[in-house]
């Protein structure tokens, strides 16, 4: 009788001094690549476009700028080939301050205890409008195979209890907003449950929350209307050339949207507005919590169309 076990190659750790042998040098042009931010991204859950390398902060240069494509805030990323230390942690909130960065990466071979417990604590003392992370960098390799490098969160924001603390020290939220906060992030678990691929912004107390396209000027939004029973998905674009943007995309693009995202949908340029749009609609009872799982799953469906349809035509525009 033949022996069919498969043969299981073993996971090999690589120094990552062997892929890199400089930060400045190295690192930071090999992450400022498109696919290696990306999967930084995917890991932290915000969709990153990088600005500048190597960007001065007086005398000194932060390793890379970049801003979050969802709501165009700067994010200082800071990498560290060693253990991290006392220096590199001043250096980090010396270049956030003279950056104006509202999340830093702090990426490096291996935290200590005491400085993955500081970015805990500057999560905690921070309100939502401030990110701090920690991600140590390792790469691996089976057999012969190319290393993989493999980004790993050591410490990150808790948005579940800013997001209530934020709420708690508000004043006068009404029972609407609160309904609203409460339906993204429901959504967003269910979201995270499901296993999609789109990244949502923090829950917030308003009636819609967008999702970013890779490109700056072009997202997608989801909104809930509490008081007129409806549900809207929408792509938009608000750059300078909006209304040229969205002829050349309605005109070559129109009829296919129709059978890959649903028959439903409207192309609407708005002329007496720098923003055009194109959206599906459907009612709703966003107050009915016990049908919130059907409705967030069709949010989900028609969002995770539209990216899929839009995303790679915009890059062309």
């Amino acid at each position: 009788m033949k022996n069919n076990i498969m043969k299981i190659g073993k996971l090999k750790k690589v120094d990552i001094r062997e892929l890199w042998k400089g930060e400045a040098a190295d690192f930071t042009p090999w992450l400022a690549k498109d696919d290696n931010i990306k999967q930084l991204s995917d890991e932290i859950q915000i969709e990153l476009e990088v600005l500048e390398q190597e960007k001065s902060v007086g005398p000194f240069r932060a390793d890379i700028l970049c801003k979050s494509i969802i709501d165009d805030h700067f994010v200082l990323i800071e990498n560290q080939l060693e253990k991290t230390d006392h220096t590199h942690l001043g250096q980090i909130m010396t270049y956030a301050a003279g950056l104006d960065a509202a999340t830093v990466i702090w990426i490096s071979k291996q935290f200590t205890e005491e400085h993955r417990a500081t970015i805990d604590w500057l999560n905690r003392i921070t309100d939502e409008h401030f990110n701090f992370f920690g991600v140590e960098i390792e790469a691996f390799k089976i057999g012969d195979s190319l290393p993989a490098p493999l980004f790993q969160i050591v410490s990150k924001p808790n948005e579940w209890s800013r997001t209530i603390k934020s709420v708690a020290s508000s004043q006068g939220l009404t029972s609407a907003k609160i309904l609203n906060l409460e339906y993204w992030t429901a959504m967003r678990k269910y979201f995270d449950v499901k296993g999609t691929f789109l990244k949502h912004q923090k829950p917030q107390p308003q009636h819609w929350t967008s999702f970013a396209l890779g490109k700056s000027y072009y997202n997608m939004s989801a909104v809930s209307s509490v008081r007129d029973n409806f549900l809207r998905v929408e792509f938009l674009i608000n750059t300078d050339n909006s209304k040229e943007d969205f002829r050349k995309l309605k005109e070559k693009y129109e009829p296919l949207s129709y059978d890959q995202i649903g028959e439903d949908l409207i192309w609407d340029e708005i002329p007496d507005k720098k923003v055009s749009w194109v959206y599906i609609k459907r009612d709703a009872n966003v107050s009915d919590k016990s049908d919130w799982n059907a409705q967030h799953h069709w949010i989900m469906e028609t969002l995770e169309k539209m990216d899929k349809f839009f995303r790679s035509k915009i890059k062309q525009l």
